[in-house]
Order: structure tokens, then sequence, then C-alpha cells
């Protein structure tokens, strides 16, 4: 494996110091790492001797070198180096940020495809009949176990490829999801189908060994298997879904499962009476985000959200019923 570039930009102690306080918040911080390493060896390669000549050409001319199609990607890049600039100037390393660009407006925003319940299910019907391969024994057992946990708790896919054997609590119905996304460690309950469904894929595999450090799904003794090898699968299987996309809507990805599972909950609380409001804090706890603000992403507008949403209104501003005068 190739070791990582080293920082030795006139930046590279201010960029490691940067690193090491966001780590310390709680934030993994691993792709905004890279785009930093890429960072720092554009100034090398500038060969810089001092920070006074980082300027607004240099960066300009950084991020133009970094083309990015879409504007959220490139706002993305912007907002990790503007972080790092605003963070140099609150600790008097620089005097000013010499960073002037302007983030890119987004023309259109992206609308997932929303899988429904008949879709997932042949989604997963379709991953249990994968035929094993010369390396992967019980491939179709093992991607359906993972489109259903991806489609029915709404697990990030790095969440659930990082699992290991002593994650799954098979006694309470639980799974310990940790180094989540944002650092932290969650616990996610689920219910009596989801659990035999596990307890089935466990027992699958029952004559191989399963110590607390081993992988849940892997098919070969290098580790789990990967979040890209898990993306790939999903892509071979979808055109065989014979999925209809609505115009508008961007073509299927993985991640849109999980989004599936955001809104579905939220149609489930509509039409069990429940105020979404109250509960998305809760929802957002589930998920594993740091605040609701970041769960509303997810909640996509559908027509069958909007009827409900209308007929919870029509009922709560409906007229209170006249008063018979006695």
């Amino acid at each position: 494996m190739t070791a990582p570039w080293a920082f030795r930009s006139p930046l590279a102690d201010g960029i490691e110091r940067f690193l090491t306080y966001k780590r310390a918040l709680g934030r993994r911080y691993d792709t905004e790492e890279k785009q930093l390493r890429l960072f720092d060896r554009f100034l090398v390669q500038q060969a810089l001797t001092s920070l006074e000549q980082i300027t607004p050409d240099l960066l300009a001319g950084f991020l133009a070198a970094r083309p990015r199609s879409r504007p959220r990607s490139y706002n993305q890049l912007l907002g990790v180096l503007r972080r790092l600039f605003d963070w140099l100037v609150s600790q008097e390393l620089l005097p000013q940020s010499p960073l002037q660009a302007c983030p890119r407006r987004a023309t259109a925003q992206r609308i997932p495809y929303l899988f429904d319940a008949a879709h997932a299910r042949r989604l997963l019907d379709l991953a249990g009949g994968l035929p094993d391969g010369p390396r992967a024994r019980f491939r179709g057992p093992t991607y359906r176990t993972i489109f259903a946990m991806l489609y029915g708790l709404g697990l990030r896919v790095g969440e659930v490829s990082r699992l290991r054997c002593a994650d799954v609590d098979l006694e309470r119905n639980v799974l310990v999801v940790r180094g989540t996304k944002f650092g932290k460690s969650r616990l996610v309950p689920f219910g009596p189908r989801m659990a035999a469904l596990l307890r089935h894929y466990m027992q699958l595999r029952g004559s191989e060994s399963c110590s607390p450090d081993t992988p849940v799904f892997s098919f070969t003794r290098r580790g789990a298997v990967h979040p890209g090898t898990i993306s790939q699968t999903f892509h071979q299987l979808v055109p065989r879904l014979g999925l209809v996309v609505p115009g508008g809507v961007a073509p299927p990805r993985l991640h849109d499962l999980r989004h599936a599972f955001a809104v579905g909950t939220l149609l489930r609380w509509y039409r069990s009476g429940i105020d979404p409001a109250g509960r998305l804090f809760h929802l957002a706890t589930f998920l594993g985000h740091v605040n609701p603000s970041s769960t509303a992403v997810y909640l996509t507008i559908t027509p069958e959200l909007l009827q409900e949403a209308s007929r919870r209104f029509e009922h709560l501003a409906a007229p209170a019923p006249a008063e018979v005068p006695s």
C-alpha cells in the first residue's frame, strides 16, 4: 500500500494542527484530509517558501486544477479550504484568510429515486439468487442481508461494511454501529424479521470462525466486503429490477436505500397519527446524524407524504363543533 503524502509545504504544521483539532471534536475528517494532502502537494509544486505567498490567485489556481462538474462537489472542496483558513486566522497563524472564491450556485437539486417496498423485495430476491464465486462463498445470502440492512435500518454502506461479529447482539436485537461518519458510535435496534434474517445468515456461516473482531460480511481473509464492491453489485442488479425513473429524478444509487428508509419512516408516522416534527430528533439519532437539520435532507416530498400532511393539516385546522345552546 502506498504511504500517504506527508505534509511538507509551508502550511504543513497548520494543516496537521487543524486536523488534530477537528478530530478532537469527534470528526473523522478522512475525506477532508485527502483533499488537504492534495492542496499541500499543490503548494509544494509551486515551490512556496512562506505563508505570505499563498494568495487569492494561487488558491483560485488550485481550485481550477481540481475541476468539479457539480456545484455541490466544488463547494465541498471550497468549504474545506475555508474552514482551514478561518481556523488558522482564529489561531493567529495567519493575519487574514487569502481565500476569496465564492461558492457556486446549485441550479438544480438532485431528486433521489425512492425505492418502494415491492422494488426493495425484488432487489433482495435478486441479491439472494447471486451465485457463489471462486472466492465468494455465500455471495447471495451476504448481499441479500446487506441490502436488507441498508433499506430496513437506514444504515450507511460503510457502517454495514465495518460491522464485526461482536457488534451483532441477537439476544437483545441490537447492533453496535462504530466509527460512523461523525466519529460516533450508536445502538441500532431491529425487529423480529431483521433478527430472523441476521440469525439465519450468522448460522449459515456457522462452521466458519466468528471471533469478536471478525467482519460480519467478508468473502476472504483480507477483511470486510468493501463499500465500493457492494455499490458495484447493487448497480449490476438495478437494470434487472425494471424500474421506471420519473423525469427529473436521478438514476438509482445505493444511498437511495437509506433515503427510502427515512421517507418511509416519516410516512408511517403520518399514517399512525404521530406528529413527525416531534419525532424528527429520534430519527436523526437512529440515522446517526448530529442534528435533525441533517436528517431533513432525506425527507423528499412525495405524493404520499403530501397527501398525509394535507390530511393532518385539515384535521388540525377543522373548526371546533359549535356548542348547542341549552
